[in-house]
């Protein structure tokens, strides 16, 4: 689902072109919500709100939102001052800011009651950072971090406790690396990438090759490029390219306790929920959506637009568009038939139990244990 972008705003000039650097702060009027939404007001375009807060929590002052006519009534009965909603809602009680799509509008005004707090650039006494590094002067080290050779640090980056940066990495732009993130030698992070705390980035890939009864490691030899706009969860494990580059597309978003092996590539704006595994030479297209714990085997093709559901073992090429579930994974029409099938077994068993001794057939050799 896609939305025209909606324009930051200065309180002093209305809607702006350009995002300011700090998001506003609280509180705000309803008609200045409204006005950065894109939205419109339904009651008192004056009344003040201080906070965002669920429904069942919310105060009044507080601007909560509903998607559907359950939420709403929930949002009706609260202490909320305001609800932003996207459908044709009346109240008799509250203030409505009517948007075009509650959800998103929720996540776009979020970050206005609970901005990120402003990081001073600099470095921490304790933090270590090779000569040739070039660091810009508006990023921010943080304590134990360590920077290795000829790195290259853009504006904006923020670097957390312990973080380590290996030789010849590049980080782009508002680059946020969280507590104890590794970035292997020469990795290549685009702008605004997030990744969470523990991750690791650019370890080798597992690879392999039998010599007698041993196994010879094949040397490592390539890099990892995350591009722009991705966010990466805690505890995720991306390996580098045996040869050449493991690839995260822009925009691809990526849940906590991921792995994705060596030369994988992965597409622009896809999702990646918890405990997927992606073994190498894999490739996936565009906004793909691969559900929790799915595992994907090597060197396959994933089309753009794919939906794999949850727990599915995917052994096979996905065609674009189409939705797999299931272990080994088919097509979602085609499990559910045979997810149907399964139910009914019982009862078929049972039928044919009945069959048999109606002719007289139990306890003939043919059901005996072999």
């Amino acid at each position: 689902m896609s939305s025209k972008p909606s324009a930051a705003f200065d309180r002093n000039v209305g809607p702006t072109a350009n995002p300011p650097q700090n998001p506003p702060l609280m509180p705000f009027t309803a008609i200045e919500i409204a006005q950065f939404l894109g939205g419109r007001v339904i009651g008192d375009p004056n009344i003040v709100l201080t906070g965002f807060a669920p429904a069942d929590t919310a105060q009044t002052g507080d601007l909560t939102f509903a998607e559907n006519h359950t939420y709403f009534a929930r949002a009706d009965n609260s202490a909320a001052s305001a609800i932003l909603v996207d459908g044709d809602f009346t109240s008799k009680t509250k203030v409505l800011i009517r948007v075009s799509d509650a959800r998103l509008a929720f996540a776009k005004v979020l970050p206005l009651f609970f901005p990120e707090p402003a990081v001073a650039p600099g470095a921490h006494p304790t933090a270590v950072i090779a000569a040739t590094a070039d660091v810009d002067s508006t990023a921010y080290i943080g304590p134990f971090c360590v920077i290795g050779e000829r790195v290259r640090i853009g504006p904006g980056c923020v670097l957390d406790a312990m973080v380590f940066v290996g030789d010849e990495c590049k980080l782009g732009e508002k680059v946020r690396l969280f507590p104890q993130v590794t970035l292997y030698p020469h990795t290549k992070i685009g702008n605004r990438v997030r990744i969470h705390a523990g991750s690791v980035i650019g370890s080798d890939g597992y690879g392999y090759v039998p010599d007698g009864k041993t196994h010879l490691k094949v040397p490592q030899v390539g890099d990892v490029i995350i591009q722009d706009d991705v966010e990466i969860g805690a505890n995720v494990t991306v390996d580098r390219g045996a040869l050449g580059s493991t690839i995260i597309g822009k925009g691809t978003k990526i849940d906590n306790l991921v792995q994705i092996a060596h030369n994988v590539v992965i597409g622009e704006n896809c999702l990646l929920i918890s405990q997927v595994g992606i073994a190498g030479s894999t490739r996936i297209g565009n906004n793909v959506t691969i559900a929790g714990q799915v595992g994907i085997a090597g060197h396959l093709r994933i089309g753009d637009g794919a939906v794999i559901a949850a727990k599915s073992g995917v052994m096979n090429h996905i065609p674009p568009g189409e939705h797999w579930a299931g272990a080994p994974a088919r097509p979602s029409t085609r499990m559910k038939r045979q997810w149907i099938a399964m139910d009914r077994l019982p009862d078929l068993l049972r039928r044919v139990a009945a069959i048999e001794r109606h002719l007289g057939l139990t306890g003939k050799p043919h059901e005996k244990e072999p």
